[in-house]
């Protein structure tokens, strides 16, 4: 780690709150991003192998970037320990293969509206997940206060588009079941971050899972028909987005309690609100009064949460002593 004493700084409220807010605004400009990129790649949007291609595409450039950029700044190659190998691949099958397989067959099978409202419940189930699987952090009253403030804001800011209950297993039902995948991930990270680098994690898990997306999207026929320079410079970018922001929030997850980071998710439709506008020239939304009252309502949970939910975690010594013989 080239930070000093890294657990102090991550785990300052500044830091937080920055960090987290960064990797929200990067992963809220992948939404007009990536559909940016449906058009630069020519791709089938009504084909799930050519979205699991593409999705493969980006999240292995996403992990050859950790990999690269960490091993320079290291000074030497970075790869996981013998030991850590089964850590590397569970994370890959949760972070990874299984939440973006289920989002974009759950994408293509329900209105974008209710797709940005159902993920939204990640961040109910990251933490409770934390809680209660993981049994990493305890439970409270403010936790579920702060949860219901934040989602209300998610369902708030897409209250005024077509957003009906009609429930299908391959539409909304594998949308949940990408947010479930999210959310153990989030936990794993927390957990096996203590007996393995987290940039060796987040980068390996990355490039293995976008290898086995890749073979899953061209075995059943998928394609990517047109290559310029300009889709290029997309799928870069990212790739780049993906890979800053995961081991961003490997590092803040490592030293925090995961609903202190966990609860900063409920930012992302509104950062992607914003982008969309900017980028997509879609303002309706962004100028809807509801928009403003859902800013407040995720901003208040936000910092019931980070004042009242928990205090700072202090880790073991053994656990110090492990990460300073890695």
């Amino acid at each position: 780690m080239l930070i000093k004493e890294p657990e102090k700084f991550f785990s300052k409220n500044s830091v937080v709150c920055l960090g987290a807010i960064f990797c929200c605004i990067l992963w809220g400009s992948a939404f007009p991003c990536v559909k940016i990129g449906y058009s630069l790649f020519e791709i089938d949007t009504q084909s799930i192998p050519s979205l699991i291609l593409f999705a493969g595409t980006r999240f292995t450039l996403a992990g050859a970037m950790v990999i690269l950029f960490s091993s320079i700044a290291r000074k030497k190659f970075l790869y996981p320990k013998p030991e850590n190998i089964w850590r590397v691949l569970v994370l890959g099958v949760f972070q990874t293969i299984l939440q973006y397989t289920f989002f974009y067959i759950g994408l293509a099978n329900t209105t974008g509206v209710k797709s940005s409202v159902l993920n939204g419940l990640g961040v109910f189930f990251t933490i409770l997940s934390a809680c209660f699987l993981f049994r990493t952090e305890k439970f409270n009253l403010v936790k579920l206060c702060g949860c219901i403030l934040g989602f209300g804001g998610v369902v708030l800011i897409n209250f005024g588009g077509d957003f009906s209950f009609d429930f299908t297993i391959l539409g909304e039902g594998f949308i949940i079941f990408s947010g479930l995948s999210s959310a153990i991930a989030a936990g794993l990270v927390k957990v096996f971050s203590k007996r393995e680098d987290t940039s060796v994690l987040c980068g390996y898990q990355f490039f293995i899972g976008g290898i086995v997306l890749i073979i899953i999207g061209l075995s059943f026929g998928g394609s990517i028909p047109q290559v310029s320079v300009g889709a290029i410079f997309l799928l870069i970018y990212l790739g780049f987005l993906s890979a800053c922001a995961f081991t961003l929030q490997g590092f803040l997850l490592k030293y925090n309690p995961v609903s202190k980071v966990a609860v900063f998710k409920s930012t992302n439709p509104l950062f992607g609100a914003l982008f969309s506008a900017i980028i997509l020239s879609e303002s309706e939304q962004l100028f809807n009064p509801l928009t403003l009252v859902a800013l407040i309502l995720v901003c208040l949970g936000i910092f019931i949460i980070n004042k009242f939910g928990e205090r700072r975690q202090k880790i073991p010594e053994d656990e110090k002593n492990i990460e300073k013989t890695s």
